[in-house]
């Protein structure tokens, strides 16, 4: 599994904890709502600042997007 996916299966676990669509999610945040849908499946390599911008809209730390992710059963990463 490549950390760009890790890194989409955590947050996307944390959205649905809040109960939030992608798009409300997306909106929520200010971020387009297909570019957003491409970070959780593992398409993109994003921006710091686009983490910052999701752990604020999930309410969380940014280094609780990168625990989760560390709970994930993954190989190396690629």
């Amino acid at each position: 599994m490549t950390i760009q996916k890790a890194f989409g299966n955590s947050i996307q676990q944390l959205r649905k904890e809040k109960g939030l669509s992608q798009e409300k999610f997306a909106l929520l945040i200010d971020m387009d709502r297909t570019y957003y849908a491409s970070v959780e499946s593992g398409k993109r390599n994003i921006s710091l600042c686009n983490i910052q911008k999701i752990a604020k809209g999930l309410d969380v730390p940014i280094s609780q997007l990168f625990e989760n992710m560390e709970e994930e059963e993954t190989d190396e990463f690629e």
